[in-house]
């Protein structure tokens, strides 16, 4: 790939990338980027791909084709050193939280801290008290997770992915299983840690509150194309979009039932 054809100010830069697993491909060709501090979101119905891009983005799986980008660095063509040192840039909340059952709250977080950095105890106990504030979590350091609610979960997972203080964060599904009000205030501590932190945001879901509550941009994903369909501002593809995949989607019942036909 020329790296002519890669932006440095782009924080994500995908080409071409085609994923799949054990010979099946799920999505074909996709291209798109994401600027930096941008708040950018994955969307589609169900079975479209959405987890699987997010996967292969994070290196949990690999690419059968294409490039994806850092900050103008390569990831699939990076070796074991430079990969690992591009991990660390960015962290991840997984739909579960995928805390350690285990562990406490406080001893989740500290994970990464104690895996990819050379600080003392001291330092990193410093640095999860504040992790834990960030996130609303003051005074639950020694709690379970069993021991907490589904939202709570969500904001410990956050707490534990901005642990290396991430230029980018994956959240995959974050309002999944939440009531409205928790969902909102998720979306809230999404738009904190952007605006705080500068950190670019990439969001899975198909919660239309938050795509138009805080989305900058997104790609939509469709099934039976096995691609992107769409790529542009929340607003602009529901309104002015040709496509009526897309446009349906970005739509209310309401205001489906209320378009004229």
């Amino acid at each position: 790939m020329d790296n002519k054809t890669f932006s440095t100010t782009d924080a994500i830069e995908v080409k071409n990338l085609e994923c799949g697993y054990e010979g099946r491909v799920v999505l074909r060709d996709v291209t798109f980027s994401v600027k930096r501090a941008e708040i950018f979101f994955i969307i589609g119905g169900s079975g479209c791909g959405k987890s699987t891009l997010l996967r292969h983005l994070v290196g949990l799986n690999r690419p059968t084709a294409g490039e994806v980008r850092f900050f103008g660095r390569s990831f699939m063509g990076a070796d074991l050193e430079s990969r690992r040192n591009l991990l660390k840039t960015f962290g991840v909340l997984y739909q579960s939280g995928a805390l350690w059952s285990s562990l406490t709250l406080r001893e989740n977080v500290a994970l990464p801290l104690e895996e990819y950095t050379p600080l003392s105890k001291g330092d990193i106990h410093d640095l999860v008290t504040l992790k834990l504030a960030q996130v609303g979590l003051t005074g639950f350091d020694h709690y379970f997770p069993a021991e907490i609610s589904g939202g709570m979960k969500k904001r410990a997972g956050l707490a534990r992915a901005l642990a290396l203080d991430p230029s980018i964060v994956f959240f995959d599904e974050p309002s999944a299983g939440l009531d409205p009000i928790t969902s909102r205030e998720i979306d809230e501590l999404v738009v904190q840690v952007r605006d705080a932190l500068g950190t670019t945001c990439v969001v899975v879901s198909h919660e239309l509150d938050s795509i138009f509550r805080i989305g900058d941009r997104l790609i939509m994903l469709d099934k039976a194309q096995q691609g992107v369909i769409a790529e542009g501002k929340p607003a602009d593809l529901r309104d002015l979009s040709v496509d009526s995949r897309v446009s349906s989607f970005l739509r209310t019942d309401r205001e489906r039932r209320a378009a004229p036909h």
